[in-house]
């Protein structure tokens, strides 16, 4: 497989994890975070992948997102553009990181429901699922004109 492929592959997996059904019974909420946590986690895989495929032409010794989108990696043209859009909160690659960071942590990245009659909805708050489904969809796009350049090389 192509390192291309690959990332292909992991970015599809994503997607297909998100298309998991719930359903309604008492296991419900554990499969939709579980569901959205493992999406979540091809999603890392899938940007480490694409970083290697980016980067294939500088020969770079590894490819962990946090180092190469660290302030003081490597100077690659396609580096540069990911770093600019990653110190972007509202990127997508913004809002990944920090919801990669989240999944790491001791709380982890799925969102609880809070079952109180005292809670109120914030409105326009969407579900982890389809905020991840926009995220991939942003992340094909932009990895789509990054390969163009890398190509180029």
């Amino acid at each position: 497989m192509t390192s291309s492929g690959r990332t292909n592959q992991l970015l599809y997996q994503a997607e297909l994890l998100l298309a998991v059904l719930a359903g309604n019974d008492e296991h419900a909420v554990a499969r939709r975070q579980s569901a959205e946590e493992g999406a979540l986690a091809l999603l890392e895989l899938s940007l480490n992948s694409a970083l290697r495929e980016l980067t294939e032409h500088a020969r770079l010794p590894r490819h962990e997102w946090r180092e190469l989108l660290a302030a003081d990696a490597s100077p690659v043209a396609e580096l540069t553009q990911l770093r600019s859009l990653a110190a972007q909160p509202e990127s997508w690659l913004g809002w990944l990181l920090g919801r990669l960071q989240a999944l790491h942590g001791v709380d982890g990245a799925a969102r609880r429901e809070v079952a109180s009659p005292m809670t109120i909805a914030v409105a326009g708050q969407r579900d982890l699922g389809d905020e991840l489904a926009g995220c991939i969809a942003e992340f094909k796009a932009t990895l789509a004109r990054l390969r163009e350049t890398s190509v180029e090389w």
